[in-house]
């Protein structure tokens, strides 16, 4: 659905500001950053790479489905980043997660199963850092 090599949007083309409520689903393109609240589905339309931001203050109850997610908001319900997911330290999820990649802060809090959706088959070796052995 995501172009594999896209690049996250830099600019914001749309803000839903603090004390807005919506109730129904948001379709959208480009950035968008979120302050209010929203009960219902929020998801990247087309093919380009889309960015959305969920701020400290923002609260969404549905679905999240987009490349790059940064959130540092609540959301109740499942998350979907194709590209790059990064939850800051007041992130609050309830719901499971699908990811590419991840950076997690210290302080985010997931209750749900975490899913890596990268490329199936390839295996991560883990490298102890230099020090003691």
């Amino acid at each position: 659905m995501f172009k594999k090599d896209s690049k996250p949007q830099n600019r914001i083309d749309t803000l839903i500001g603090a004390g807005t409520r919506i109730t129904g689903d948001v379709a959208f393109s480009g950035g968008l950053r979120i302050d209010g609240e929203i009960k219902g589905n929020v998801h990247a339309t087309g093919d380009q790479s889309a960015t959305l931001v969920i701020s400290e203050h923002a609260r969404i109850e549905g679905d999240v489905s987009v490349s790059h997610l940064v959130i540092n908001g609540t959301v109740h319900g499942p998350v979907e980043s194709s590209g790059f997911l990064e939850l800051q330290a007041k992130a609050r999820v309830t719901g499971d997660i699908q990811y590419n990649s991840i950076e997690m802060h210290l302080g985010a809090v997931v209750e749900g199963r975490m899913v890596h959706t990268g490329q199936p088959g390839k295996a991560h070796e883990l490298k102890l850092a230099s020090g003691g052995n």
